[in-house]
């Protein structure tokens, strides 16, 4: 038994001086390789600082051009942003330098914490523990375009929902006024129309409409052969409610004021806190019908949701317009096309609400 023990514990010991020896290997191969990329980025720096001189250069030109300074003051403001490129280069490489010496002075596993100080100067090295794990430029430190005519936001929008019936006026509809509403939400690019100018521009984009309408009188929508009608239920309604999902493009002109903003190397125009009046139209595709009903049959509740298409209109197209303060605005949109295919009377649907841009 003690010759078993003594065996084991030889094998253990021959074990544990492989395992070191391993780990030793492969530090010294880790230390090499994070060497190996960090005099990669010394050459990223100089080509990334080159970058933000070209894109400064080529602002001054711009102003130079717009006689916004004479040529004395466009060469003074060149050799300042060269200098300053310059001496970016050399500390950023400093940085990285003392990081290579660091790196061949200490073993694996050797933590700082100079991520703070290597970030703001550009440079990404570390994870959150504060080892080495590489090194990067930062993504986000790129010149600015100097001119920007195009921007995008997210849009959003909220309200009341009814439809205009041939023949008849709104305050005659059958659906409810508070009850019927509709929610939008989609994405919007916004163009700059003039090179000189941001008082006109063309919005366009995509949006998820939802239109909802809830009968009155304990109604509920009946597909009879090519009509949708309108019947009552036999049982007492606790809720009726039609949902249709439309997939649109809209455009629109908006026309308003903005706020020029210039610096160094770049301009944009603002239209914060402005006034703003945007016309135009939408057209898209109807790519959901949903009516649900909600009521009690011998003591059960029931919620029925039907999603038979119930003769909706499958092509949707319509007229749409806004007046803003800021991102804030009342929105109103108008079916040209009718709900429903095939009636005797079209039904046209109709929105007021309000629509925010965010930015």
């Amino acid at each position: 038994m003690q010759t078993i023990t003594k065996y084991l514990t030889l094998m253990a010991l021959c074990l544990s001086v492989q395992l070191i020896n391993a780990q030793d290997t492969i530090q010294k191969i880790n230390n090499k390789e994070k060497i190996k990329t960090l005099k990669t980025i010394k050459e990223k720096i100089t080509k990334e600082e080159k970058d933000f001189l070209k894109a400064e250069v080529e602002a001054i030109n711009r102003r130079l051009e717009k006689a916004e300074m004479t040529n004395t003051e466009a060469e003074a403001l060149k050799k300042e942003a060269a200098k300053k490129r310059a001496m970016n280069i050399e500390n950023r490489i400093t940085i990285v330098n003392n990081k290579i010496a660091l790196l061949e002075r200490n073993e694996e596993g050797y933590k700082t914490h100079d991520n703070e100080e290597l970030s703001k100067a550009g440079i990404s090295i570390g994870g959150s523990d504060g080892s080495f794990v590489g090194v990067n430029i930062n993504g986000k430190n790129k010149p600015k375009k100097y001119d920007r005519r195009t921007s995008s936001d997210m849009v959003l929008a909220f309200g009341l929902n009814n439809a205009i019936i041939e023949g008849e006026k709104l305050d005659d509809s059958p659906y409810k006024i508070g009850g019927s509403r509709f929610f939008e939400i989609g994405w919007a690019w916004k163009t700059r129309v003039f090179k000189e100018s941001n008082f006109v521009r063309f919005k366009y984009g995509y949006s998820f409409q939802i239109n909802g309408l809830k009968p009155k009188d304990n109604m509920y929508f009946v597909k009879q052969g090519n009509q949708t009608v309108l019947e009552e239920f036999p049982q007492d309604l606790k809720k009726s409610k039609l949902s249709i999902t439309n997939l649109v493009f809209p455009m629109h002109l908006e026309f308003g004021p903005s706020r020029r903003i210039n610096n160094d190397t770049y301009f944009r125009y603002s239209t914060d806190n402005k006034f703003k009046i945007g016309l135009g139209g939408y057209a898209g595709f109807n790519i959901g019908t949903r009516q649900k009903l909600k009521y009690e049959l011998d003591g059960e509740r029931i919620k029925d949701k039907q999603k038979r298409g119930l003769n909706t209109t499958d092509l949707v197209y319509g007229l749409s317009g806004y007046v803003a303060f800021g991102d804030t605005a009342l929105y109103v949109k108008y079916d040209l096309s009718p709900i429903f295919k095939d009636q005797q009377f079209d039904q046209n649907n109709i929105s007021i609400g309000v629509r925010f841009d965010m930015d």
